[in-house]
């Protein structure tokens, strides 16, 4: 009887893996090479500030700087306005002196054509400045409302749409544009906010003036309908009134905001000039303190 084979088979004992071969080192071939531009990267976003990002909400307060620079801007605009405003009201009185010598004579067409253009040039170029100067003294009220909150401790006393209202609308702003520069004025002189505000004598000067200028420019608007000859020259004469008006309140606004704007920050840095005592002249003699003699001991 014969047995049957056997195989023996190894087997590798539990607990113990196979050896990993071990790996080929390539050689080093240089920096990666592309055939064309490579088409992906980095967002752009990685590298800007927070406040850029569209639809962040900027936190940042408004620095005095930057108001210091708009009111910069508002005073040469409303000098320049001022200037404008008094060329055209020379131009109204030299048409009313033109109309008083045509009750005895003929006038030449070339005089009259001349200063109607005067007085043409000079209002549109006087509208044109006005609505500058409203538009960047709005822009620097603005600024300096938020400056003088942020410096005082204090919130803005009220919304900007109010602001807007109150000085854009006829009739409204000769009351309640004087209301405003106030509350300006009482945040910029740190004054408490449970006090209620009052205005200085630069403000009612201001304030006196922009009304009365409101005022005039009204008579002069309904004094132009009339028809007779009387009411046409007395229509030349307001006209001028008006201009000088409207120069008076240029030159307060700019010093306004300018005074404004010095109370913000009254030093400025760029304009510090440093100084060194050399020597003094003509100075008296400094006193001497008197000495006190000590008892001799013997």
């Amino acid at each position: 009887m014969t047995q049957p084979r056997q195989r023996w088979v190894a087997t590798v004992p539990p607990g113990t893996g196979r050896r990993p071969r071990p790996r080929r080192r390539l050689p080093y071939l240089g920096p990666p090479a592309y055939g064309a531009t490579p088409r992906w990267g980095f967002p752009a976003l990685a590298w800007r500030w927070p406040t850029t990002i569209p639809g962040a909400a900027p936190d940042q307060p408004v620095t005095v700087d930057r108001v210091r620079a708009v009111a910069g801007h508002a005073s040469a605009m409303m000098w320049a306005l001022a200037c404008l405003a008094v060329i055209t009201a020379g131009g109204e009185i030299w048409r009313y002196v033109l109309l008083v010598r045509s009750r005895t004579g003929a006038l030449s067409s070339r005089l009259v054509g001349t200063s109607d253009a005067v007085v043409t040039i000079g209002g549109v170029l006087t509208l044109a400045f006005s609505v500058l100067a409203a538009v960047v003294t709005l822009w620097w009220l603005n600024l300096a409302r938020r400056a003088a909150a942020d410096l005082a401790g204090q919130r803005v006393g009220r919304p900007d749409w109010q602001v807007l209202v109150y000085l854009l609308v006829p009739g409204v702003n000769l009351a309640m544009a004087g209301v405003v520069v106030t509350e300006l004025e009482h945040q910029v002189l740190r004054r408490p906010a449970t006090e209620r505000p009052h205005p200085t004598k630069h403000v009612i000067a201001w304030w006196a003036t922009w009304a009365g200028a409101g005022l005039l420019f009204a008579v002069t608007v309904v004094w132009k309908f009339r028809d007779s000859a009387q009411a046409h020259a007395d229509s030349v004469v307001l006209s001028a009134l008006t201009d000088l008006a409207a120069a008076a309140v240029a030159v307060l606004s700019a010093m306004t905001i300018r005074r404004l704007s010095t109370l913000l920050a009254p030093v400025d840095p760029t304009h510090v000039r440093y100084l060194r005592v050399i020597r003094v002249e003509g100075a008296p003699e400094p006193p001497l303190r008197a000495t006190r003699l000590l008892p001799s001991r013997r």
